[in-house]
């Protein structure tokens, strides 16, 4: 019976980095900006990397975000049909913004066309909320608890409580806000794309904002 191998750890990740760059410690600290003890940390899984300094390093060393939550080559990706992940709450990638918690899934995949993401909605109006944002792709989403007001660039807002749905055009401006009468709200909802780079079009929408 075949073992079930484990998702490389961020430690792994940077390890992998830095040797196919040909680069010591110290060189990938002055590239980056992140001090060697730290790094040296990360690549021996004592210390992980808060989002704002993954940021920087995708930034720094001009990789991808995905890159940073699995390993491997393009030259090394499998490709066959028969990939699975066992998404929890746990191994969630969280990232905290002013309007909403995420809950990225099963991020040990790369390469998908799908993103599933949990997401607890704090913010309570349109105006609060601020502009609607676009991404590339189309996306599902799903009340699991409380209700939610979804305000879309070309249509009225619709009222969603759980159990109900909704799919849209992501590149059409959209937000999801608290319905009136409750304190948050829980989603589950799943982002698609045929085009690569979903992942950092999402996590681009954060910001700084994001911790």
């Amino acid at each position: 019976m075949a073992t079930r191998s484990k998702p490389p750890t961020l430690g792994a990740v940077l390890r992998g980095i830095r040797s196919r760059n040909g680069w010591t410690l110290k060189e990938m600290s002055d590239r980056s900006g992140i001090p060697v003890s730290t790094l040296s940390k990360v690549e021996h899984d004592r210390l992980t990397l808060s989002y704002d300094k993954l940021q920087q390093l995708s930034q720094r060393l001009n990789i991808r975000m995905s890159d940073l939550f699995a390993e491997g080559s393009d030259d090394n990706v499998v490709r066959v049909t028969g990939r699975r992940s066992v998404g929890t709450l746990d191994r969630a990638v969280r990232v905290t913004t002013d309007n909403y918690d995420y809950n990225y899934l099963c991020t040990d995949l790369r390469r998908k066309r799908m993103i599933p993401i949990i997401t607890r909605i704090r913010t309570r109006s349109a105006d609060e909320f601020g502009e609607l944002v676009h991404h590339q792709g189309e996306e599902f989403v799903y009340v699991l608890e409380g209700r939610i007001e979804v305000h879309t660039e070309f249509y009225d807002p619709v009222m969603l409580d759980a159990g109900q749905s909704i799919y849209i055009d992501s590149q059409m401006g959209h937000a999801y806000v608290v319905a009136e009468g409750f304190e948050e709200a829980l989603v589950l909802g799943v982002c698609s794309s045929a085009e690569e780079g979903l992942m950092d079009s999402l996590m681009s929408l954060h910001g700084d904002a994001a911790a």
